[in-house]
């Protein structure tokens, strides 16, 4: 009834945009850091300003990655090189981990005054999924994840969690490296090829195709279903409730 292989013994799943639609509060606070940096490049240097477009720059740049690899592949896309920083930069400093810190306090503010919108269908698959005996864990690029599950109330479904603060702590490689996934897979003391990945990102549904799962499921919210399939997606619905 989980729409899932019969020897499923774990479901790994991405955060924003699979369980949360914090993917569009993400998506609005990469936009906006870039484009005020954009902004200012443009005006300091007299060109014209091409502002960050959620449609065409979220996926393919940002979406499911680490923050700082987010940062500087949608800034490679724009052939703008900066310096990496540190963790001393000030707020306005204009590199790598200063833009990154930016786009955390913007996230981490959204999150406080407009609050985490949950999937319903996603609710009610984890509970399928809970009453069903499998073993369950959130592997998000975010340092937020905790955060986001407390506040959604979902923290109460997961087994475990590995995140963006897990990644920094063990030197996982972000996504689409599959070393997350796998690192939560081992954790739970499931085989890959017994663990299922639900992800909305394609980095994300690389890095579950490139980690030998028995399972990927693609999770479409940005209409960009063929895309979800070209990275290895063995299925791909609109939402989770459809599995059931």
């Amino acid at each position: 009834m989980l729409g899932l292989p019969d020897d499923t013994r774990a479901c790994l799943f991405d955060l924003d945009g699979v369980l949360t639609d914090t993917a569009g509060v993400h998506a609005a606070a990469w936009k906006q850091m870039f484009d005020d940096l954009l902004r200012a490049r443009a005006e300091r240097d007299g060109t014209e300003f091409v502002p960050f477009d959620v449609a065409t720059d979220y996926g393919p740049y940002v979406d499911g990655r680490p923050r700082l690899d987010g940062t500087r592949g949608f800034l490679a896309s724009r052939g703008i090189e900066l310096p990496e920083g540190g963790a001393d930069d000030p707020p306005d400093a204009e590199t790598v981990t200063a833009l990154s810190t930016r786009k955390n306090d913007l996230v981490q503010e959204k999150i406080r005054t407009v609050g985490v919108e949950v999937y319903p269908g996603s609710v009610r698959y984890l509970r399928a999924v809970r009453e069903a005996g499998l073993a369950t864990a959130v592997v998000s690029s975010s340092a937020n994840a905790g955060q986001v599950l407390e506040v959604a109330d979902l923290a109460r479904y997961i087994d475990h969690r590995v995140d963006g603060v897990t990644a920094r702590e063990r030197g996982l490689p972000g996504k689409p490296a599959p070393d997350t996934f796998l690192a939560a897979a081992a954790d739970l003391g499931v085989d890959k090829a017994r663990a299922v990945v639900f992800e909305d990102a394609l980095a994300g549904v690389a890095s579950g195709k490139a980690g030998g799962f028995g399972y990927v499921v693609g999770v479409d919210r940005l209409d960009h279903a063929d895309k979800l399939r070209e990275q290895g997606a063995d299925i791909v619905v609109q939402d989770l409730g459809e599995l059931l």
